[in-house]
C-alpha cells in the first residue's frame, strides 16, 4: 500500500481554478486503515474532466496496534478527523475562491464527513445556501453502523469502558470501535436525523460489501430540504462484484460518482 505522502495523480493543485462546468471543487476522503491514495484511480480521471479535485489523510493515531503501521490513516477519534477535514475544506475554499465543495467520501469517510457537516461548519442551518457543502457522495460509508465480523455485541449498550471495547480500540484504533452498530459515537451523529439541509447525497452500496453489514445500513432517509439517491452497484451494473475495500476504484462506482457530480455526464454502461 501506498504510504499517503504524495497526493494522487491530479490532486492538490493549489493553483487549480474551477471551470464554470464544475465550479465545485471536489475533496475526496478516504476510509478505516487508508490513505489518500485510495484515490489514485478516482482523481486523476476527475482531474482530466476539468475538476479541481483535493484529497487529504486525516486519523493519524499510532495509539493502537493498526494505527501505528505506515500509512495507515484513519484510526483516530472521528470528531478529532472531522476537525481536520472542516480545516482541510476551509483551506480548498480559499485557494480556490469556492463558495462550496463536493465531498467524496468512502467508508468511514462519509460519517467524518456527516460529522464535519453536522457540528464543524460544513452546514449552515440557519442559511443552507451558505452551506461549505453542496454534494457528499459516499461510498459504502458507515452511516449506521456495520455488524462487521459480529463485533456489534461490543457496545450494545454504549458503554465506553467496556473491557472488549477497549481491546478493540488498543488493537484498531478508537475510530474502528466508533463505527460498530450502536455505538455512542452513532448515536449522537444519526440523532437529529441522516441528513443535513441544502444538501444532495448520493450514497452507493454494493450487495457484496463485507465490511458495512449489512450493506443496506449505509443507506440514508431523506430529511427536511435533503435530497438523497441511494444507490445499489448492481442495479447499474448486474454482474458486477465490487467489493468494500475496490468501491474507490471500481469502474461502475466511478460512473456513478462522475453522474451525481454532473448529470449531464453520458453514462458509458457496464464494461
Amino acid at each position: 500500500m501506498l504510504d499517503g505522502s504524495s497526493a494522487p495523480p491530479g490532486a492538490n493543485d493549489w493553483r487549480c481554478a474551477p471551470p464554470h462546468e464544475h465550479p465545485d471543487p471536489v475533496v475526496l476522503v478516504h476510509g478505516t486503515w487508508g490513505n489518500q491514495n485510495n484515490w489514485n484511480v478516482l482523481a486523476p480521471q476527475l482531474k482530466d474532466q476539468g475538476y479541481c479535485v483535493f484529497s487529504l489523510n486525516y486519523g493519524r493515531d499510532t495509539a493502537s496496534v493498526t494505527g501505528a503501521r505506515p500509512g495507515v490513516y484513519g484510526t483516530g477519534d472521528i470528531r478529532e478527523s472531522a476537525w481536520q477535514l472542516a480545516e482541510f475544506v476551509d483551506k480548498v475554499r480559499a485557494a480556490t475562491h469556492g463558495a462550496h465543495v463536493d465531498l467524496v467520501a468512502h467508508s468511514q469517510g462519509g460519517i467524518v464527513a456527516r460529522q464535519y457537516m453536522r457540528f464543524d461548519g460544513g452546514v449552515d442551518h440557519a442559511d443552507p445556501q451558505h452551506n461549505s457543502v453542496r454534494r457528499l457522495i459516499t461510498l459504502g460509508a458507515t452511516n449506521h453502523g456495520t455488524t462487521y465480523r459480529d463485533m456489534g455485541y461490543l457496545v450494545s449498550t454504549g458503554s465506553a469502558g467496556s473491557p472488549v471495547k477497549s481491546v478493540v480500540t488498543r488493537v484498531l484504533g478508537v475510530a474502528a470501535a466508533q463505527q460498530v452498530v450502536g455505538s455512542e459515537f452513532l448515536r449522537r451523529l444519526n440523532a437529529g436525523g441522516d441528513t443535513e439541509p441544502g444538501v444532495d447525497y448520493t450514497v452507493i452500496a454494493s450487495r457484496l460489501d463485507q465490511v458495512t453489514t449489512p450493506p443496506e445500513s449505509t443507506f440514508l432517509r431523506p430529511g427536511p430540504r435533503a435530497v438523497v439517491d441511494n444507490v445499489w452497484v448492481q442495479n447499474v451494473c448486474a454482474k458486477d462484484t465490487v467489493d468494500h475495500s475496490d468501491l474507490p476504484r471500481s469502474p461502475a462506482v466511478i460512473e456513478i460518482v462522475e453522474q451525481a457530480l454532473d448529470p449531464a455526464d453520458v453514462a458509458r454502461g457496464c464494461d
